[in-house]
């Protein structure tokens, strides 16, 4: 049975322990450490022989991405919680501080234990109340990609963000892993304005994680050219998540279940995740900036609007000067596609704490993203603990306009109009002075009545487009 611990008990053990002199030099680690991006590894103490390791599940404030803070709950400051790293055979103690305004316990997601130990309030051990702490200790019997999460208030608690990784690396290794990374899966609905998880959602999620963090506040994966990598990916959201790794192939090698037999492993682009799930993926790294996302079209997005009517090829010329004069800063978008917002998002302010739809800056400009993305960057050479800038594309391998900039058609006369400013108009190419916005080109309206040369209010006919 799980037992409760307290306070003092913890200092005095505390006094009488010390962090362990591997963990601080990780050259000396059994394994590869593994890098939680955005994240953080729990540290530990060993203990007459065990290590020992201490969650504190509270409320906190993460942020999603610069521009967006929310209230959430996670272990140690952060969600999800630190990684814990382990080896098969260890005995571990993990003592769990309850900080939230209910009670709690933590259940030791895919590891197998002792029935006391499994962390089920209710059924396996009492809750953990506001302001105790309980200590869980079991030896480990497997190794393989597992998590710990709330199992008290599921729907609240780990709606709110109470969830993490469990590693247990194995004695010994089948092979050597360069770069080892874990990327959690989880999706959340924030309500524009507003900074506290709407867990009654359980379908229409507006916000889109890998370790809680959303594009482009996701920090990027980076390897050498040549090395080993793998990704552990886990899932205790809502919905499943097929991961997508542009310019490779890779290998599903372990479930949560533990490692797939080589005769068994498959070469695949993209892994689906479900809940309850955790998937390994290893690969050779290939030189590059690669992306990394979620394949379902809207969670590589942030907030949008699902009620919206679809206005693709819709002209609405007129429309935004009557509307504006009882919406003021009203601006009609959608007609030509969503690729637009990213722009808008550079001069134009939305709601508080909400990020916009997509954006990111790339070598070649706006990536256009959000949500479940990030970038794998694979170098030559790298100085480690620095992010490598973008890649240095060889001469003749990028993408390019076939026959130089492209002309628009003039026949009808052509003006060129902000698209979010169309008082702004003038007859070659250029920028608006008010927003900055690229000019686009329009045919002009036939006069009326045989009256002067007036340029469209917005036909919407826009060309080389």
């Amino acid at each position: 049975m799980v037992a409760i611990v307290g306070g003092a008990l913890l200092l005095q053990r505390a006094a009488h322990s010390q962090v362990s002199s591997d963990q601080l030099n990780p050259n000396r680690l059994p394994y590869t450490p593994v890098v939680t991006p955005n994240g953080s590894t729990l540290p530990w103490k060993m203990v007459d022989g065990v290590k020992e390791f201490h969650l504190v599940v509270e409320e906190i404030e993460w942020e999603i991405a610069p521009g967006m803070t929310i209230k959430a709950w996670g272990y140690n400051g952060q969600t999800p919680g630190p990684t814990i790293e382990a080896v098969e055979g260890d005995r571990v103690r993990i003592y769990v501080t309850n900080k939230l305004p209910e009670m709690t316990a933590v259940h030791w997601h895919g590891v197998l234990l002792p029935s006391g130990m499994d962390g089920v309030a209710g059924l396996t051990q009492p809750g953990i109340p506001p302001g105790e702490t309980f200590k869980y200790e079991f030896t480990l019997r497997q190794h393989g990609t597992q998590m710990y999460h709330s199992h008290g208030d599921e729907m609240t608690q780990m709606g709110m963000g109470t969830m993490g990784f469990f590693i247990i690396h194995p004695k010994k290794p089948a092979h050597h892993i360069d770069r080892d990374y874990a990327i959690f899966l989880n999706e959340w609905f924030v309500e524009p304005g507003t900074s506290t998880p709407n867990v009654n959602v359980m379908t229409d999620f507006n916000i889109f994680t890998f370790n809680s963090r959303a594009f482009p506040g996701t920090a990027p994966l980076v390897a050498k050219t040549g090395e080993r990598v793998r990704i552990r990916i886990g899932n205790v959201g809502q919905e499943s998540h097929p991961i997508h790794l542009h310019g490779h192939n890779f290998k599903i090698v372990a479930t949560d279940g533990g490692e797939i037999p080589g005769s068994a492993q498959w070469p695949e682009t993209t892994v689906t995740v479900f809940p309850g799930q955790t998937r390994d993926i290893e690969f050779i790294a290939n030189p590059g900036d690669w992306a990394l996302h979620c394949h379902r079209r809207h969670h590589p997005m942030n907030a949008m609007g699902h009620s919206i009517p679809n206005v693709l090829g819709v002209s609405q010329a007129g429309l935004e000067e009557k509307i504006s004069g009882l919406v003021p800063g009203y601006m009609a978008m959608g007609e030509t596609g969503m690729a637009e917002h990213a722009e808008h998002a550079r001069h134009m302010e939305g709601p508080a704490n909400t990020l916009p739809m997509m954006g990111g800056d790339g070598p070649f400009g706006n990536v256009g993203m959000g949500g479940m993305f990030t970038i794998l960057k694979v170098r030559d050479h790298l100085n480690e603990g620095e992010d490598p800038g973008w890649y240095p594309n060889p001469s003749g391998t990028v993408a390019s306009q076939v026959g130089g900039p492209a002309k628009p058609a003039v026949s009808g006369g052509v003006t060129y109009v902000c698209p979010m400013h169309p008082d702004v108009h003038q007859n070659q190419p250029g920028s608006c002075p008010k927003c900055g916005m690229t000019l686009k080109p329009q045919r002009e309206a036939e006069p009326k009545g045989g009256g002067g040369n007036h340029p469209a209010e917005s036909s919407g006919d826009a060309l080389g487009s």
